[in-house]
């Protein structure tokens, strides 16, 4: 195996250390729960009577206790086209379980909301939180003591962190997550953008515009760019979570099918008894959480994962903070593009050597640990090769050399030496910014700010002209104490606008931005966020005031308001807008008045349970 990357090694360490005691108590927690297991050959008559009476084929099999019962936690639903594809998984899984002397049941279902279809409206508030909320309900799937191992099927941006949050607190049972697959390819990336940029300018109408989003998303499977659900995928890949390169088969194919097939007959033999143990709370450590953020860095993947990641791995007893993730860009190279970081979808990507390429290339450099404890595979190196169907059976073949290097390149000759994620700090708080989609030109930035405190506002603004110059567009009291954190991502065609109009822009936030972040520079998850927390105390964002200099400095890493200091410390802050109700966001106010700062996943549950 080559040796590891020293600064992914000593990144490591760092982990390690600053997360001894908690990882302790995290792995002493899953050695009672294993001992002291609430199971079916503990559970009174009554109970498994209980467990039992939804099912008749299955009954006999499950009384004799002799193999797996399996437990399927989904997130289906047919308003969302990624986990559409999963309608009729269950009743195959049982089907499949069966074959190896299993059972399975549906434990539960999480929601799975869209952020696509709340962008910009009041829904968007509950996003972030439903990730907590889909950590509270694969708990309680889960907590019915009947199962041996469960297998996850979830996709999109807030599922997969949550159904992992909820799954690692049962985390001596064995589990795979089960992707779906990603839509055939539509209309291009460039193309759909183009179209949106004409509407923000009025230049094309409503029926356009339709025209061309629904040729981008116009049929089951995960939306074909690199966002925060195919980053989500891209993890899993690297912490070994699924079968081997299973994230990008398209759904409906026999080589998808037969990928979740192996996926039951996994799980079905991960060694409950002890033949091959492999539950996924010791999958999951310090190595396999490097590895996920190593990944996000070398392939672009989306800032929301500085939120998620953290959150992660909080569930599993792990630190990781955003210096971890700033120290790893700086050695970690950029070898894929994929829209918003470049032309390719997901599927060109995957056309070009996809996850295998990108896994043989890191572990080859030595950025990614080659050790870990697999769930999908025997190691990470099974990760490295790519699963085809010959004569209706599996077998993964190595991907050969990029298949264009216009999206993927090696270790070697990559698209960046480093991995284009930075954290900026200053009187203004930290923050994080992606520039690996952003023109080097524009990594500095420095102009007067225009203050909002929400996205509607900035829209209006921009419609009215008045941001027709060089600006740093600020937008503040979005946080997740303030409103649950809603993804801004309506603001990427105006200020794409305003800066294809030659102006220097920049947007500073204590919000969210998107998977989809691209062009424009943006300081986001600031921290402290605008609204006073638990221990009363704001951060500095709410301190700006219209036309104050604000510079953003990618290069140097610095976030800062070009204020006297003497002037800066009298300043009041800012009064914080009420809070909007309807639409259930009042149903979330206990997430938003516990939830933590970004930089440590901004979870409401975690920070609950002391984690």
């Amino acid at each position: 195996m080559p040796q590891l990357n020293p600064i992914v090694s000593a990144v490591t360490d760092r982990v390690i250390a600053r997360s001894r005691d908690s990882r302790a108590r995290y792995l002493d927690l899953l050695t009672r729960e294993r001992d002291q297991w609430i199971g079916r050959p503990s559970l009174g008559c009554a109970n498994l009577a209980h467990a039992y009476a939804g099912t008749e084929e299955d009954r006999p099999a499950m009384r004799t206790g002799d193999g797996m019962n399996i437990g399927i936690v989904t997130a289906y639903n047919d308003m969302l086209s990624a986990h559409a594809v999963y309608y009729r998984y269950p009743e195959q899984m049982k089907v499949w379980a069966r074959e190896v002397g299993a059972t399975a049941q549906v434990a539960g279902g999480v929601p799975a909301m869209c952020d696509g279809v709340t962008q910009g409206y009041a829904g968007m508030e509950l996003s972030l939180f439903s990730r907590d909320t889909i950590a509270l309900s694969t708990a309680i799937a889960l907590s019915h003591g009947t199962f041996e191992g469960a297998l996850l099927l979830g996709i999109c941006d807030k599922i997969v962190p949550g159904l992992l949050m909820g799954a690692l607190r049962f985390g001596h049972l064995p589990m795979l997550m089960v992707p779906g697959g990603p839509m055939p390819s539509g209309i291009s990336n460039k193309s759909k953008a183009e179209v949106r940029e004409r509407f923000a300018t009025g230049d094309a109408g409503r029926e356009e515009l339709l025209d061309s989003e629904i040729a981008a998303y116009h049929t089951r499977g995960t939306c074909t760019f690199f966002g925060t659900a195919n980053t989500n995928q891209m993890m899993m890949e690297v912490m070994g979570l699924h079968i081997p390169n299973a994230a990008f088969v398209n759904p409906g194919t026999k080589l998808r099918q037969a990928l979740t097939r192996a996926a039951v007959h996994r799980v079905a033999g991960l060694g409950w008894r002890g033949e091959d143990y492999r539950p996924i709370g010791h999958c999951i450590d310090e190595r396999a959480i490097v590895n996920a953020a190593v990944g996000l860095l070398a392939t672009g993947g989306s800032t929301n994962h500085l939120l998620h990641l953290p959150a992660i791995a909080r569930a599993a007893g792990i630190v990781i903070d955003w210096e971890d993730m700033d120290r790893l860009s700086s050695a970690v190279p950029l070898i894929a593009r994929v829209y918003p970081n470049g032309a390719a979808d997901v599927n060109g990507f995957e056309a070009a050597g996809g996850m295998a390429f990108v896994i043989r290339e890191l572990l080859a450099s030595g950025h990614l640990h080659g050790d870990i404890l697999t769930a999908g595979g025997q190691s990470l190196s099974d990760y490295s090769a790519k699963p085809t169907l010959e004569n209706d059976s599996l077998a993964w073949r190595d991907p050969g050399p990029s298949g264009d290097d216009t999206i993927l390149r090696t270790s070697a000759a990559p698209f960046s030496a480093d991995g284009g994620m930075r954290i900026l700090a200053g009187n203004i708080g930290r923050a994080c910014i992606k520039v690996s989609a952003v023109d080097p030109e524009r990594w500095i930035v420095e102009a007067p700010a225009a203050v909002f405190c929400d996205q509607a506002a900035v829209l209006a603004a921009f419609q009215r002209g008045e941001l027709d110059r060089d600006v740093v567009v600020v937008v503040r009291f979005q946080g997740p104490r303030a409103n649950g954190m809603p993804e801004l991502h309506k603001l990427t065609p105006p200020l794409g606008v305003l800066q294809n109009r030659g102006y220097r822009v920049a947007l500073v936030t204590d919000g969210r931005m998107s998977g989809a972040s691209g062009k424009v520079p943006a300081a986001i998850h600031v921290s402290p966020e605008a609204l006073p927390g638990l221990n009363g105390a704001g951060g500095p964002i709410a301190l700006i005031r219209d036309g104050d200099m604000i510079r953003v400095d990618a290069v140097a890493g610095t976030l800062g308001a070009l204020v006297d200091p003497a002037e800066w410390a009298a300043r009041i802050p800012a009064a914080a807008p009420a809070a909007a109700d309807g639409f259930g966001r009042e149903l979330f106010g206990m997430f938003r008045g516990l939830a933590d700062e970004a930089e440590k996943g901004a979870s409401a549950v975690l920070a609950g349970a002391g984690l």
